[in-house]
C-alpha cells in the first residue's frame, strides 16, 4: 500500500525540519508552495506526491535507498529522480532528463514559479537576486516554458 498524500508530506516535513531556505524561511514553505502549485495546475497526486519530495535526495534529507524502497508509485518515484540534479550536471542534460520524465515537467513549472516568486526573491541581496532570476529564465527556456508562462504561474 503506498504512502497517502498527508504522509508524504509529514514525511518531508520531518525530513527538511532543520533546513531553511536562502532568506532563512522554514523550507517546508517551498515544499508547500509547490505542492500546492502542481494541485492548481491540475497535477494528480503522483505528482504532488513528487512535488513535497523533490528536494529530499539532491538535499540529502533522504536517500536515494530509501527512495527505491518506499511505498511510492513508480512515476512518482520516476518523478523525484528526474527533478534530482546529479553533481556536475550541465543545465541541459537535468532538463532534457525532466522533460523524457512523464510528470516532470508540471512539478519542475511550479517549483520555478515559486523559486522565481519576486516576493521570495524579494529577502535577497541583489547579487544572488540577480544570479538566481538568470539561472531560472535559463531553465525555463531550456524547458520550453515562455515568459508568458511563467507569469501566469506566479499569480
Amino acid at each position: 500500500m503506498n504512502l497517502t498524500l498527508p504522509e508524504v508530506e509529514a514525511l518531508a516535513r520531518e525530513a527538511h525540519a532543520a533546513q531553511t531556505d536562502k532568506a532563512g524561511r522554514p523550507y517546508a514553505e517551498h515544499l508547500q508552495a509547490v505542492a500546492e502549485g502542481v494541485r492548481a495546475r491540475g497535477g494528480d497526486e503522483e505528482q504532488i506526491a513528487a512535488a513535497w519530495l523533490h528536494d529530499a535526495v539532491e538535499d540529502e534529507a533522504l536517500s536515494e535507498e530509501w527512495l527505491r524502497g518506499a511505498a511510492l508509485t513508480d512515476r512518482t518515484k520516476s518523478v523525484v529522480r528526474a527533478l534530482t540534479k546529479r553533481a556536475g550536471e550541465a543545465p541541459q542534460a537535468y532538463a532534457a532528463r525532466i522533460l523524457a520524465t512523464p510528470g516532470a515537467l508540471l512539478v519542475k513549472e511550479a517549483d520555478l514559479a515559486h523559486n522565481a516568486d519576486p516576493a521570495r526573491l524579494s529577502a535577497l541581496d541583489e547579487a544572488t537576486r540577480a544570479r538566481l532570476e538568470k539561472k531560472y529564465a535559463h531553465m525555463r527556456s531550456l524547458l520550453g516554458l515562455t515568459a508568458e508562462e511563467a507569469k501566469g504561474e506566479e499569480s
